[in-house]
Formats: C-alpha cells, sequence, structure tokens
C-alpha cells in the first residue's frame, strides 16, 4: 500500500497562525505535494507556543514571557488548475495570550482570548505534479516537483490599539512563495522560499501610524517516510527583515533568527492521520524567540474517480492516495 504522506503548507500555517508576522516563521514540510483533485481535509488539534511570542524586536518591551494557546481548526480542498495540482485553504484562528513583560521600566502584563486574523492560502505545482484523479494517481510517481502559493492573512482579529502586544496584527498581510521538492528514493529534500509584505497599521499603539518592510524566509526540508507509512520530518528555516517605521520614524532594529522544527505523522486507516510537531529557536539575534508544540487529527474525504469526460464506469475501491491537507 502507497503510504499517506499528511503534510500541507495547512499546519505550518495553523499552528503558527496566531498573527500575521508569525506565519513568515512557518516550518512547512511537504508543502508541495500531488493530491487528487476533490479531496477534502479538515484539521482540528491544539496549538502551545511559549516564549517572546509575538513581540516584535522593534517594541519597547523587555524580558517578555507570554504564552498563546489555542484550538487549531482548517479546511483544505485539492483543487484542479487547468490540468496542474493545487490547493486551496482556510484557516480561521482563536487563541488566548497571557504574559508579562517590561514596558519603559514598568513591569505589565496582558491576559485575553479571542478570534486571530483570517488565512487564506491557494497553492500549484507548476512542474512535475498534474492534476490527478483517484483512478489515475495510482501510477504517478513524483520526482522533481515544483510549485508556487499565495497566503493573505485578513485583519479581523481582537486587536486593542491601547496595548502593544494583540492576537490579531490590525493590517492584512500577503506571502508569495515557491518550493522546491526533490525525492531521493523513501527521502524527500525540499527547498522553500517566500516574502510576506504588509499593509499599513493606522491604529497602532496610541494612535500611531506604522508600517513594516517586508519578511524573507527560507527554509529546508528533509521528510522520510517509513514502510508501515509513517512519515517525518526536520527541517530549518531563516527569517529577516521587517524594519519598522512608526510616524515616519524608522527603528534601527530587524528581524533575524534561525528555527528547527520536527514533524511525526501516524497515518490510521484511508480516512485519519495524527500528527505531532514541535518547533523551537535555534539562533535569535533579534525577533521573537519561542517553543512550540502542536497536536493535529486529519480528516479526509471525497475525490474525483474518474476524468471529466469518463461516463458509465463502475466506482472501484478507492486506491491509495495521499494525506496532504
Amino acid at each position: 500500500m502507497r503510504p499517506f504522506p499528511l503534510s500541507a503548507p495547512l499546519l505550518g500555517l495553523l499552528i503558527l497562525g496566531i498573527a500575521a508576522s508569525a506565519r513568515a516563521q512557518s516550518l512547512d514540510p511537504r508543502s508541495y505535494v500531488n493530491t487528487p483533485v476533490g479531496m477534502n481535509f479538515v484539521v482540528g488539534g491544539y496549538n502551545y507556543s511559549w516564549g517572546s511570542v509575538l513581540v516584535d524586536p522593534t517594541l519597547p518591551i523587555k524580558d517578555a514571557d507570554i504564552t498563546v494557546q489555542g484550538p487549531v481548526l482548517a479546511y483544505a480542498r485539492a483543487i484542479d488548475f487547468w490540468g496542474l495540482s493545487g490547493k486551496a485553504n482556510l484557516v480561521p484562528a482563536y487563541s488566548c495570550l497571557n504574559g508579562t513583560g517590561e514596558v519603559n521600566g514598568v513591569q505589565e502584563s496582558r491576559d485575553v482570548c479571542g478570534f486571530g486574523d483570517l488565512l487564506a492560502n491557494v497553492s500549484v505545482n507548476f512542474i512535475g505534479a498534474p492534476a490527478l484523479t483517484l483512478s489515475e494517481y495510482p501510477r504517478y510517481q513524483q520526482k522533481l516537483l515544483v510549485g508556487a502559493s499565495l497566503a493573505v492573512v485578513a485583519p479581523i482579529g481582537q486587536y486593542d490599539p491601547t496595548k502593544l502586544v494583540n492576537i490579531g496584527a490590525h493590517r492584512w498581510a500577503f506571502r508569495p512563495q515557491v518550493g522546491v521538492s526533490q525525492v531521493f528514493g523513501r527521502l524527500i529534500l525540499e527547498l522553500i522560499a517566500s516574502t510576506t509584505f504588509f499593509t499599513t497599521n493606522g491604529d497602532f499603539y496610541n494612535g500611531l501610524i506604522r508600517q513594516q518592510a517586508p519578511v524573507y524566509s527560507g527554509q529546508l526540508n528533509a521528510v522520510y517516510t517509513f514502510r508501515s507509512g509513517i512519515w517525518g520530518a526536520l527541517g530549518g528555516t531563516l527569517y529577516g527583515g521587517g524594519r519598522t517605521t512608526t510616524n515616519g520614524v524608522e527603528s534601527p532594529e530587524f528581524q533575524e533568527n534561525w528555527r528547527l522544527g520536527a514533524t511525526l505523522v501516524f497515518p490510521i486507516g484511508r480516512h485519519n492521520a495524527l500528527k505531532l510537531f514541535g518547533s523551537t529557536g535555534l539562533y535569535t539575534r533579534t525577533g521573537s524567540d519561542f517553543n512550540q508544540l502542536a497536536a493535529t487529527w486529519i480528516y479526509r474525504w471525497g475525490g474525483r474517480k474518474f476524468p471529466k469526460h469518463a461516463v458509465d464506469q463502475p466506482a472501484p475501491e478507492p486506491p491509495p492516495v495521499p494525506f496532504t491537507p
């Protein structure tokens, strides 16, 4: 039986889905894989992050100790883009934030729960992954695959302009991304590059106007699939940039950070899988330095069995397909 490699940009987007700036730091093993057209995925789970989560290095906050936790929920569907395979994801967010930090020499605390910003993501594989039905997929073998995606973060989350740390970012964010994936037997190596652009926050802390330069990131993942169908991944990402300007005054600080993450996936039958994820800051010059743990349960269904032009054919038992939201 072909294993069910569960992956996606989805979980990386989910578990770092608290704020737009944090999403630039996601680790997304198996972001670009071929998934049969018409398959649907629902993801549910829990995320727990602690450290200097969501703290911009240009803010006047020292010794931040913040915890962010909450449920994970998302929906994804595999799509046929004029003969190319792709996916569309929708990721709402709800989180609770609590912690302390020193602001202008005064110890402050923050304790709040609310909805986060909404993320939508569309990806398409340009090379090496044609759109396939369930009946066509067993003949497919991945070699070199090249894809791209665009994530959009809508500022609908909880936001209080009298506070420096919030669940929502009160600005739009756009993240174009390009990924390359190459198979070497049971090993897959992935290289991913992205840039996150931000709109202006016209109602920043106490009525200030705040702009932020793009955040650039690069990611390398090594994924190994065992004969049992279980697969694991080890990945690293670096990101930098993001210099801010407040009321026309540019900050000298910019973000620079390296992160390391590990993923382990256990397929359970044809329709379910358990995914565990953890990440930590490997090196931080400036930027958010935090640890993260997440566990999600993924359920999949659907998938077109035959090409659109095929008629009056029997519906066979669906072959094994990749479990990849």
